[in-house]
């Protein structure tokens, strides 16, 4: 069975949304990496550019991880609503 992919063949829905945050913040994808560290979650620079490429999947603890360290909701990073 095929894995779900966006209309444009993209595999998740929040990189680009994920590289603005990243770069709103002047965090270089190590440093984003870093930060996944600190609070227990195993990315690396790579799955960084994965993702903000849409090359990769994102787990629903990456994307709760995601939304601690930038503070947004999940609202957010999913369909770009601001609450």
């Amino acid at each position: 069975m095929p894995k779900p992919r966006t209309e444009t063949g993209a595999k998740n829905l929040i990189g680009e949304r994920l590289k603005l945050l990243r770069e709103r913040e002047k965090l270089s994808q190590r440093g984003l990496a870093h930060q996944f560290q600190l609070i227990g979650v195993d990315i690396d620079k790579n799955v960084i550019t994965r993702i903000e490429t849409n090359k990769r999947y994102v787990t629903d603890m990456e994307l709760q991880a995601i939304a601690r360290i930038f503070h947004v909701s999940y609202e957010y990073l999913i369909d770009g609503i601001e609450t």
